[in-house]
């Protein structure tokens, strides 16, 4: 199949800058217009549609949906704008603007992807599903997910290993009880009643994601680490984060006067295969 570029562009490769709602959208029947079946949020807050149904209702539809149209049912399925069409719906707005772009199953869903990336933000396990779906159903690699949604290989390869958690610690994933880094830290014990286990004392005591690592650590049997380190400096700090940013991974400096360390975490073998190959450049 030939594909379009641009994709990893995100919305601005479907919207040219500049664009007029007035000038350049078509506007069409809301209810020719279905969901779109790959759309990866499964969970939208009746507060944030109500809130953009008002918005909708004081200002229009600032930004047209993307719909692509099939002519054999005479019907458009949305490829994105989700949030937008269904806000309209609540208002009671009989059209809708649109712009029409052909796209096919895979688009679909990488447009969604990325439009939630950018705009509302997935949870970590609906992204992890839409990387799921493009892996197993389309043949993406690790590496051709990241150009597509703008994100490091890593950080694919870590929010995809958030699939192979126990049940329980996905389900508190998704409910909020934890944090991304909570899950994160939980992924370093191979069994899922290790992994309950420590969910239940995690929950029990309130534990932050730093005590969590050391959980883990202490039910893997290794050895204790040391004190916590004073707060680093602003200008290190920043350094980590844009290493943990490139990497996708927790990193840590130490810094002196004669040199230093750069501590890279990993927490399962397929992170660190993603890392050595990104440090490697194989």
């Amino acid at each position: 199949m030939t594909r379009k570029t641009g994709l990893g562009k995100g919305l601005d490769a479907l919207i040219p800058s500049g664009f007029s709602t007035e000038s350049n959208a078509s506007y069409i029947p809301i209810d020719k217009i279905s969901p779109n079946p790959r759309q990866p949020r499964t969970d939208m807050a009746p507060s944030e549609l109500n809130n953009l149904a008002e918005s909708i209702q004081l200002h229009g539809i600032l930004q047209p949906l993307i719909v692509s149209y099939d002519p054999v049912n005479d019907q458009y399925t949305l490829i994105a704008g989700e949030r937008r069409w269904r806000a309209a719906q609540l208002v009671g707005l009989q059209t809708v603007p649109v712009i029409v772009r052909n796209a096919s199953d895979q688009e679909r869903l990488e447009l969604a992807l990325i439009e939630n990336i950018q705009r509302a933000n997935l949870s970590p396990l609906e992204t992890a599903e839409a990387y799921a779906h493009l892996v197993e159903e389309f043949g993406l690699s690790h590496e051709e997910i990241a150009q597509r949604v703008g994100k490091s290989r890593e950080a694919i390869t870590n929010t995809l290993g958030l699939l192979k958690l126990a049940p329980s610690v996905r389900r508190a994933l998704s409910e909020g009880q934890i944090s991304e880094g909570h899950a994160r830290a939980l992924k370093g014990l191979s069994s899922p009643q290790a992994q309950e286990s420590a969910l239940e004392t995690i929950l029990k005591h309130e534990l932050n994601v730093r005590q969590t690592e050391e959980l883990i650590r202490r039910m893997k049997g290794e050895r204790p680490v040391s004190a916590p380190r004073p707060p680093a400096p602003p200008e290190l700090r920043a350094l980590e984060q844009r290493l943990e940013t490139a990497l996708g991974t927790r990193v840590t400096l130490k810094h002196g006067k004669n040199g230093g360390a750069i501590t890279i975490r990993y927490y399962s073998q397929e992170e660190l295969d993603a890392l050595l190959q990104h440090l490697l450049k194989e």
